[in-house]
């Protein structure tokens, strides 16, 4: 069977995660280690930072920002892709209880067109930590990219599935953005954004190619820009600016 690292208990006590250990599935390991070390080290507040709709060809992309209490306990919480609507719906609400502290940002469409995605998205999580009710004095951030704040942080990769904290943003961040998408498909429901979230399902495809792009798609996006922008303003759909 093949080997795999252990986590390490340092001297004072602490649980370090080995730099090799393959990014684990949610119940491997403990998912308040990164916040225990973090406190470990004297910070008091830390904050899990997530995002939602980076991939989509359509809507905004969100980001959110949760401190859960040191003794949080929210068994069976994981990364929001891993959930059903339902259960996202459920985690959504008992995290903002549960939560010290909570908050959401979105960028529009047209921002990310303006910005580029990976800007946009660290726009948003630098909303969402500069909305939060109390200031976090440590950051736990899924992905690789850090975001400009005078905030010590730390990127993780896989981190909604490694993180309590960022499981938690993970689900808010997702959550919204799926409200904002159903929304967006009650104006615009030839495309399916109930069922896709914007993302570039066949079915969303087929229907940019049909009736061509409406307000809330990315213009800068491969398949939007390969479809004819003019198709709303030509009174094909009666799309509002």
């Amino acid at each position: 069977m093949p080997r795999t690292s252990r986590p390490k208990r340092a001297r004072s006590g602490e649980i370090r995660i080995p730099a090799a250990e393959p990014f684990p599935l949610a119940g491997r390991l403990d998912l308040l280690a990164f916040e225990t070390e973090a406190r470990a080290k004297g910070y008091r507040c830390v904050a899990g930072i997530d995002e939602a709709g980076r991939g989509p060809l359509a809507g905004p992309v969100v980001a959110a920002a949760v401190i859960l209490p040191p003794d949080a306990v929210l068994d069976g919480l994981t990364d929001s892709k891993l959930l059903t609507p339902s259960q996202r719906e459920r985690w959504f609400e008992q995290i903002r209880v549960c939560a010290i502290a909570w908050s959401v940002a979105a960028v529009s469409e047209r921002e990310i067109d303006e910005l580029n995605i990976l800007q946009a998205t660290r726009k948003a999580m630098k909303q969402a930590v500069e909305l939060l009710s109390h200031t976090p004095d440590y950051l736990l951030i899924d992905g690789t990219c850090p975001i400009e704040v005078e905030i010590p942080q730390l990127c993780i990769k896989k981190g909604d599935r490694r993180s309590l904290s960022v499981a938690a943003a993970s689900v808010l961040a997702k959550v919204t953005r799926d409200r904002i998408m159903d929304a967006a498909h009650r104006l615009y429901p030839q495309y399916g954004f109930d069922r896709n979230k914007g993302y570039g399902s066949p079915a969303h495809l087929r229907a940019l190619r049909i009736y061509g792009c409406c307000p809330v798609h990315r213009k800068s996006f491969g398949p939007v820009r390969e479809v004819d922008p003019k198709a709303a303003r030509e009174g094909r759909l009666p799309f509002p600016e």
